[in-house]
């Protein structure tokens, strides 16, 4: 596939180097700028499902992504007690795959297929504003004119402002401080140590996740009004004694982590002129379903796909945007309604929690995102 046409990409994350591939793929000439001078890392863990890992495939970096990574069978969730009250086994259902890795490792797998289709990426330079007709304005005071500019830029995004693209950013009650913890030899093979587990105690949780043979992610999540479990370095007193039956987790906690606190992100239109916005810069999500880098690459891919497609940018962007948002927003949704859980009290939380999970209805609003077949995944570009 052959095209004459340029792309201007803010960021390179998840979502700024997975439509830097896209569009690459596909004939475009593509540089993307990132503000900090290397790769960020930010969240320690990352969840891809089934759409993420059709998307990676498509993009030819689903290999080097998954490989050494967690492959998830079963995830649990448990009481203040220990007591399971709610699982979903993944194992059991046709067609549907999550795996766990580290950020870092998605990240390197995209940068490095990124450089072989020829991106250029620009660390250490930020894309501060950008215009309908397709000029942006960087850092260094340049200015660049192409046939599209992409806002990847997080959800602090400057190109999306930039164009007055935002229509309400709504910070959740609940966040998060998320770290990786070495894993142990024995948790590889025991069946608690191979599972995906949220643990509940009140108003704070922990996930455990398991990324890697060496590695264990865990999120410390408590709502936002609760000052001591938000500090950082965590409180491992604080947490051990809300989790007693997690202290082996809790002391391998390090010095490092950041608190987050859960927002989403909902704009008026998720395009200007020949400009697009993407990632959490459009539809930031609380992460409860694992899906925030999922929806990121599967609407890079097809933002990459309609704008190739059809007769104009401009045409392209308004098909994208009024074929994927819909589940897009649907994913916000539900992962908010899931952030406020926490704020129920415990004896309510347990009986939300057990017919959650007892329901089908339930469980399919959830896995909708992960169960969708990306636009554009329908055949691969290697």
């Amino acid at each position: 596939m052959t095209s004459n046409r340029t792309a201007e990409v803010a960021g390179a994350g998840i979502a700024g180097l997975a439509v830097s591939i896209a569009l690459a793929q596909r004939g475009w000439k593509v540089r993307a700028y990132e503000r900090s001078p290397s790769l960020r890392p930010d969240g320690a863990g990352i969840y891809i499902w089934e759409n993420g890992l059709r998307v990676l495939a498509s993009l030819g970096a689903h290999d080097e992504a998954v490989e050494g990574c967690h492959r998830g069978f079963m995830r649990e969730t448990r009481d203040d007690q220990n007591r399971t009250v709610a699982a979903a086994h993944f194992a059991k259902m046709p067609n549907l795959r999550v795996v766990s890795i580290t950020r870092m490792k998605l990240l390197t797998a995209l940068s490095n297929r990124a450089r072989e289709l020829g991106v250029e990426v620009v660390f250490g330079t930020e894309a501060v504003s950008a215009t309908p007709d397709g000029e942006i304005r960087l850092s260094t005071g340049e200015i660049r004119k192409a046939d599209l500019v992409v806002g990847a830029d997080g959800i602090n995004s400057k190109i999306r402002d930039s164009v007055n693209l935002l229509r309400k950013r709504t910070p959740l009650a609940d966040g998060a401080i998320r770290v990786m913890i070495p894993r142990r030899m024995d948790e590889r093979v025991s069946d608690d140590g191979r599972k995906y587990i949220e643990y509940w105690n009140g108003m704070r949780r922990i996930l455990v996740t398991p990324c890697s043979d060496t590695d264990t992610y865990l999120a410390f999540t408590t709502l936002d009004t609760d000052r001591p479990g938000k500090t950082v370095p965590i409180d491992k007193s604080l947490w051990k004694k809300s989790f007693p039956h997690l202290r082996d987790h809790i002391d391998r906690v390090g010095e490092g982590g950041r608190w987050d606190l859960f927002e989403t992100i909902h704009l008026k239109r998720w395009h200007e002129g020949r400009i697009a916005i993407i990632g959490d810069a459009g539809h930031a999500q609380a992460p409860n379903l694992g899906q925030g880098g999922g929806c990121g690459m599967m609407n890079a891919l097809a933002l990459a796909h309609y704008v190739s497609t059809c007769p104009t940018i401009e045409s392209g962007l308004v098909d994208w945007e009024q074929r994927e948002r819909p589940l897009i927003e649907h994913t916000q949704r539900v992962s908010s309604i899931y952030s406020r859980v926490a704020a129920l009290p415990p004896r309510m939380q347990t009986v939300v929690l057990t017919m959650a999970g007892k329901s089908r209805w339930v469980l399919d609003q959830r896995l909708k995102a992960a169960r969708h077949l990306p636009t554009g995944a329908e055949h691969e570009f290697r």
